[in-house]
């Protein structure tokens, strides 16, 4: 008897589907920031250094989120970190819309990073493990539509909250309700998260292969389930995984391509331009609602090229994506430094900016999360997944704190600025062509037992063994 492949497939994009919204949530909680900090400023009566310090709150959250959150969920479980994740973007949620002081705020704020941070590591390694490896690419880039989508969202929920009063409404209420509305996905995501099963790889390498067993037989049916349990006990031997392993031969090199190419994926520039995309535009010569819908435009051009990752990932491959992807940011950015430097603005500008976004969302942002989740091997994954977001959120404040002074600076301004992200986004072409493997079609356990044997000359190829 043929067994009916769209259950399979609904039971993965299920829980698959659910973990994105973690993706939703970082999204929307790094980035509802910017419309709701003026009318903190102006409510809290914040100098220019605690303006920064309450942009910046957050993503000092991310880092101990993304440190810690590896060892937990390789010792308690990816789903139950997941738990936690949706409890912290509640609490903050919540905690952020009724602060009384600004230290109250930075804390509620600190919170919702720990969430992020946590989540840029767990949503990704729990949709690589749960997911077969022919759905595996399309599926792992839903977490990074998941991002988009909520950095997208915020543009419309901050202007339709603005739209509900007047400054001075704005000032005691507004950025509140920017700020709370948050925990409405969060609460979903964490009812959601008890349909949700266990990580089946987790599960095997805990001993509890009956368990396993059942979620991988609705994944891919009982031969499937077979077969995998067979590659999982080999792989891991039902070993625990010691955090120094992962700078010792065969996980040395993996480690090493995860944390490069996550730093390149931030200091090519990208959040400069989400988190000042108004800022841009404006000191480009645009006023304040042109700026407005040019953010909309970049908002709208990471979600739509998202799709366009989600549909070549898995037949194109991560590399040649990743390849045409950081070619493109290089000439985009080249060509946004040359816009300002010749002094044009309007269309030539957006269209340059939209290029840039473009080339990220298609390959960078989605395939980076991808590609560090799938390179590691099944008793190591949540801690090096660790080290990769924590290397993110460490190259994303950086970038967040340096591009102001950059592009404020009379003897470097936005000109100098966007050619030092081209010059980055040129070194990581170059990174990707040497250095990064194609793992398109394989499971984990191949992946594994590859760089065990080979290192990633093979992997480069897209042979089989």
């Amino acid at each position: 008897m043929t067994q009916d492949v769209s259950s399979p497939l609904r039971f993965v994009l299920f829980a698959t589907g659910v973990t994105a919204l973690g993706g939703f949530l970082f999204g929307y909680d790094t980035a509802v920031i910017n419309g709701a900090n003026s009318y903190l400023k102006a409510s809290m009566g914040l100098n220019a250094a605690q303006e920064g310090i309450a942009g910046a709150s957050a993503i000092l959250g991310c880092i101990p989120g993304a440190m810690f959150a590896g060892f937990l969920s390789d010792r308690f479980g990816r789903r139950k970190i997941l738990f936690v994740c949706a409890l912290l973007y509640a609490l903050s949620g919540i905690l952020s819309a009724v602060p009384r002081t600004f230290e109250e705020f930075l804390a509620a704020r600190f919170i919702g990073g720990l969430g992020i941070g946590a989540s840029s590591m767990i949503c990704p390694v729990y949709i690589a493990e749960i997911s077969p490896e022919k759905w595996r690419g399309r599926l792992g880039t839903l977490f990074q539509l998941g991002i988009v989508v909520g950095i997208f969202l915020t543009l419309f929920v901050n202007k339709t909250v603005q739209g509900m009063g007047d400054d001075a409404w704005n000032t005691d209420f507004g950025w509140r309700w920017m700020l709370g509305a948050g925990a409405v996905p969060a609460l979903m995501f964490l009812g959601l998260l008890f349909a949700v099963p266990e990580s089946p790889r987790w599960l095997s390498q805990r001993g509890r292969e009956d368990e396993a067993r059942e979620i991988l037989g609705k994944v891919g049916g009982r031969e499937h389930a077979a077969r995998e349990l067979i590659a999982i006990r080999t792989a891991s031997a039902g070993e625990e995984g010691r955090f120094a392993e992962l700078f010792r031969p065969p996980n040395l090199k993996p480690m090493l391509i995860a944390v490069l190419l996550m730093a390149f994926s931030q200091f090519c520039g990208i959040n400069a331009i989400m988190y000042y995309s108004s800022k841009i535009f404006e000191s480009a010569g645009g006023g304040k609602d042109a700026a407005f819908m040019s953010s909309v435009w970049v908002g709208l051009i990471n979600v739509v090229f998202t799709f366009v990752a989600i549909g070549l990932v898995d037949k194109a491959g991560r590399r040649p994506l990743l390849i045409v992807g950081t070619a493109v940011q290089t000439i985009s950015l080249t060509l946004v430094g040359w816009m300002f430097h010749t002094q044009q603005s309007g269309l030539p500008l957006l269209l340059a900016v939209i290029g840039f976004i473009a080339a990220f969302a298609m390959a960078m942002g989605p395939v980076g999360w991808l590609l560090c989740a799938e390179i590691f091997p099944n008793k190591l994954r949540g801690r090096a997944m660790s080290l990769a977001s924590l290397t993110v959120w460490v190259s994303c404040y950086i970038v967040a704190q340096t591009f102001p002074m950059l592009n404020d600076s009379p003897s470097v301004g936005p000109a100098i600025t966007f050619w030092l992200y081209a010059g980055i986004s040129f070194v990581s072409l170059l990174f990707v062509f040497a250095f990064v493997p194609e793992t398109k079609g394989r499971t984990l356990e191949e992946i594994e037992e590859e760089w065990n044997r080979t290192g990633p000359e093979l992997l480069k190829e897209g042979g089989q063994p």
